[in-house]
């Protein structure tokens, strides 16, 4: 089913007024002033209906040496407040995201073109996890230990790190960014970030929120800073600047291993957040109607353009026929279109780039033999104009295909056959990627065996719930070619922070370790 209908320019002025987004805006900012930047003009345009949203005057190389020589300044004095008043900062910025949740869900929504929900939901996502990183600044804790040594005391503590890089994608324009600067300011760390290209008015516009918040508390300049710029001012520079101890990237496999290679060069640390091939597995033991859903929502949202979305389902052989049936009939209910109208569940993909690969990746399917159940192609047509819309498809494939063990960042689901758990598990694995995975089944031998240290060797493992739509209080990220980076909640708050170990001679003697006699006299 399509949805054509459009968003009144009214509307959209609106919004971008609310966020402070003009005709022109500048590309680097150090949290509380914006700089003149002079890099080439970059426009913005909405894949929802092909419109210019704005233009960016890019931040060059001059004005990222700005920004991080301010970083390193501002690092000297927030390090030192107490760090419960730094979450007490970014509670203040929690607020202020939520005073400004609609507008700036559109934006995301509209220059990104994920549906409007979805949007709303990715600035819920930063809500959350200001909330998490407040209570988490009265929670930086250390370990005591005891020594082996007479009146001696060992306990390990963390101290602020420095500058945090981050560099995101364009499928998560602002929520990533929350999820690293939130923890990075309460650890005590300032944070330059380097947005992707596709979606730099929609880090403007967070940047133009929190400004208000740093202003109002007597912020220094250089905590919290933008520098959108393309690869051609800020790219291997940032990566190999060893002021820089930490980057944290969200992107492909093949961008991470450039990130990775570069600041490993430099021993510096990179938190990798990067490509998944994600499966779902649907036993006979499953609730078929659940498991309908939670697939539509894997496959199809964020118009399959989420690391976390759903690549392939492996369904027990006895209900294949029986579930492929089921989700034919449910495609034909999908509403494609506009993703800022209310009735839409998939909006269009990032830009023509995009739909290209995408078409490029169904044409492979058919040379390697897979069959075509749903054909996915270009829509045309009213409201369709911007070319970034695409029908969705479903292929049947075996799990060895090439094409198969790559990500296609795009709605192309594969449907493969098991036997056996064993099978169907070993099929979850056998891929480079270990972002997401899931089980449907009401099994409990079934689904702990999926949990268990032989099941799925994802770093997300979930039962009755499909493999996308993470919540912040757990740990983020995934293994093998997914990185092992670990974003968001749970301990991952350790990354940011630098560990040391302390040890106290409270004698009036000094043994030594491990009953080392060391006797000069």
């Amino acid at each position: 089913m399509t949805n054509k209908e459009t968003t009144p320019a009214s509307e959209i002025n609106e919004m971008l007024q609310a966020l402070g987004i003009r005709e022109f805006n500048n590309g680097a900012c150090t949290g509380t002033e914006w700089l003149e930047t002079t890099g080439e003009i970059i426009p913005s345009y909405s894949p929802a209906d092909g419109s210019l949203i704005g233009n960016i005057r890019q931040a060059t190389a001059d004005d990222y040496e700005k920004i991080i020589r301010e970083a390193q300044c501002a690092f000297i004095q927030w390090r030192m407040v107490p760090a419960p008043k730094r979450g007490e900062i970014v509670r203040q910025i929690g607020n202020e995201l939520r005073k400004y949740k609609e507008p700036l869900g559109k934006l995301v929504a509209y220059e990104m073109g994920k549906i409007y929900q979805e949007g709303l939901g990715e600035v819920q996502e930063m809500i959350d996890i200001c909330d998490f990183a407040v209570g988490l600044s009265r929670q930086l804790h250390g370990f005591t230990m005891h020594s082996e040594r007479y009146k001696h005391r060992m306990y390990d503590q963390y101290h602020p790190l420095g500058i945090v890089g981050v560099i995101s994608a364009f499928n998560f324009p602002v929520a990533v960014w929350a999820w690293n600067a939130m923890l990075a300011m309460v650890c005590g760390d300032v944070v330059v970030w380097k947005p992707s290209s596709k979606v730099m008015l929609c880090a403007i516009a967070t940047h133009n929120i929190v400004a208000k918040v740093l202003k109002e508390n007597g912020i220094q300049e250089g905590v919290l800073n933008l520098v959108a710029g393309g690869s051609k001012y800020i790219g291997d520079n940032f990566l190999a600047d060893k002021r820089v101890p930490l980057i944290s990237a969200t992107g492909s496999t093949r961008v991470g291993r450039r990130v990775g290679s570069i600041v490993g060069e430099r021993l510096g640390r990179s938190l990798l957040e990067l490509g998944g091939n994600n499966a779902i597995i649907i036993t006979e033991n499953a609730d078929l109607n659940l498991a309908l859903r939670a697939v539509l929502f894997g496959a199809v949202g964020t118009c399959g353009q989420r690391c976390t979305s759903t690549r392939r389902l492996i369904i027990k052989d006895t209900i294949y026929d029986t579930f492929k049936e089921q989700l034919i009939a449910a495609y034909k209910h999908i509403r494609i279109g506009n993703p800022l109208h209310s009735d839409t569940l998939m909006g269009p993909m990032i830009d023509k780039g995009a739909v290209n690969d995408y078409l490029k990746a169904i044409e492979e399917v058919k040379k390697e033999g897979g069959t075509i159940l749903i054909e996915g192609g270009i829509l045309q047509g009213e409201g369709y104009e911007s070319g970034c819309y695409v029908s969705p498809c479903v292929a049947e494939v075996r799990n060895d295909f090439k094409i198969v063990q790559e990500e296609t960042f795009a709605p192309l689901l594969y449907l493969i056959k098991y036997k056996t758990i064993e099978e169907a598990i070993a099929l979850q694995n056998d891929v480079p990627q270990g972002l997401s995975s899931s089980i449907f089944s009401k099994n409990i031998l079934e689904t702990e065996q999926f949990l268990s240290h032989e099941g799925s060797d994802c770093g997300i493992a979930n039962v009755n719930i499909g493999t996308s739509g993470a919540e912040i209080g757990g740990a983020f990220g995934g293994e093998k070619d997914t990185g092992g980076g670990r974003e968001s909640g749970s301990d991952s708050w350790k990354i940011y922070m630098r560990r040391q170990t302390n040890t106290i001679n409270y004698s009036t003697d000094l043994p030594l370790a491990q009953g080392i006699k060391f006797d000069t006299e």
